[in-house]
């Protein structure tokens, strides 16, 4: 014990005397979270608060174009663009604007378009009535001789596909709501002239049911998501500092004295591994403290961690031990600062990225999300979410905690390994 006291004390006397590593450790980790949550919060304060200006050329003047304008404006999410110093756009001045960057998008509705709509309506509204023996006689139109009409949209080219994807399911919805309502209103007013026969009021709704806790829904937020997600790119930046500083040992013969002592090399690997794990601690309750208590002052959701703070120390406790026995192997097999530095950053960089920090694994392709599991911070991930995000139990994340820590296991042990037969030969 007194020996591994000592190593221990040899590596904090070391972190001390690098004030770059510790301002790497700690500022860096608190500096990326409170930005990645601000700009976060404030893209969904301005997509839910500030309305996006969308060009809307009105071919048509019809019911069709006027519900269009309607629902468009009644969603409290659009500002409505048809002119322009007083004159009305026309569609190529719209593309062109729109191509520009000067407008997310513009919305051109086609001639005709209620016209022929209400046609194909009355068309299919008469055959309907026809074959139950409502009808008539002829039907007043061919449906054949009403051709499809397309709705035009223009995008930004530096507009997102989620935008564009929101965008054209939600037209395609008004749209649709539309037709349904002349279909009923036809067939009310073929049936009955004064009684009103049918509801237009929608029948299905959606209700999103949240997680409970207790009798408290559990609403997910940017914080709940970026405080595990970042505290965890936190510890495995220790891989940077935790290399270096093995191949500064190798390259000043720190680490051949240290061999020559009556103790096992095992020693010397828990002494940095200790260290290195009271960082990570400090990391983890530093960023979680951020998230209770400086968020709210920054007008962002604090961090509700009732209940679950022991959970999530573990969780960060698996992880910090993965995190190390990843820069021990990487400070093994590394000969020099500029292989273990470089390597070190951007190895941390990857695996965070195909680990879900960044994208969730579900938007990912399927076979980066095969690759996703196996990177140790997405099991550490997963398991910051378990906790926080869907109430597990330790029973729930033994799973993914055993994980963590046969990778620490397994990296240090190959760390020890290959040391051995590099001195052996």
């Amino acid at each position: 014990m007194h020996k591994l006291w000592a190593s221990v004390k040899k590596e904090s006397l070391l972190l001390r005397r690098d004030a770059g590593a510790l301002i790497i450790l700690f500022v860096m980790p608190l500096a990326l979270i409170i930005t990645v949550t601000l700009i976060q919060q404030g893209s969904f304060k301005t997509l839910s608060n500030a309305k996006i200006p969308v060009v809307l050329i009105d071919n048509d003047r019809g019911n069709v174009s006027r519900g269009i304008r309607e629902n468009l404006e009644n969603s409290g999410s659009f500002e409505i663009i048809s002119e322009r110093e007083g004159k009305p756009l026309t569609e190529t001045q719209a593309r062109d604007a729109v191509f520009k960057g000067l407008y997310p998008m513009a919305v051109i509705v086609p001639e005709n378009l209620s016209a022929d709509l209400n046609q194909k309506v009355q068309v299919n509204v008469d055959k309907i009535l026809k074959d139950v023996g409502l009808g008539d006689g002829e039907t007043k139109a061919i449906a054949s001789e009403v051709e499809p009409k397309e709705i035009r949209l223009y995008f930004d080219p530096a507009t997102q596909l989620a935008f564009k994807s929101a965008v054209k399911n939600s037209i395609d919805k008004m749209v649709s709501e539309l037709e349904v309502q002349s279909v009923y209103s036809l067939f009310q007013e073929q049936l009955s002239d004064s009684v009103a026969i049918f509801s237009q009021k929608s029948f299905l709704h959606f209700k999103e049911i949240m997680p409970v806790n207790g009798s408290r829904e559990v609403i997910p937020n940017a914080t709940q998501h970026n405080v595990p997600a970042w505290t965890l790119f936190a510890i495995f930046f220790i891989v940077i500092p935790l290399s270096i500083n093995l191949v500064k040992e190798k390259g000043q013969g720190t680490l051949v004295r240290l061999r020559t002592l009556p103790m096992p090399y095992g020693v010397v690997i828990m002494g940095k591994t200790v260290t290195f794990l009271v960082i990570c601690m400090i990391q983890f309750y530093l960023m979680v403290a951020v998230g209770i208590y400086l968020f709210p002052l920054l007008g962002l959701e604090p961090l509700q961690v009732e209940g679950k703070l022991l959970l999530m120390s573990v969780v960060a406790l698996c992880s910090g031990f993965a995190a190390i026995g990843f820069g021990i192997l990487l400070g093994t097999v590394s000969q020099t600062q500029e292989q273990s530095a470089p390597f070190g950053a951007t190895s941390v960089v990857i695996l965070a990225a195909i680990g879900g920090v960044w994208v969730p694994v579900f938007a990912m392709p399927a076979f980066m999300q095969f690759v996703s599991g196996l990177s140790p911070m997405n099991w550490g991930l997963n398991a910051f979410y378990d906790v926080i995000l869907r109430n597990a139990h330790l029973a729930d994340i033994l799973p993914r905690l055993a994980s963590l820590l046969v990778f620490f296991i397994l990296m240090t042990g190959i760390s020890i390994l290959y040391d051995e037969k590099k001195r052996a030969v």
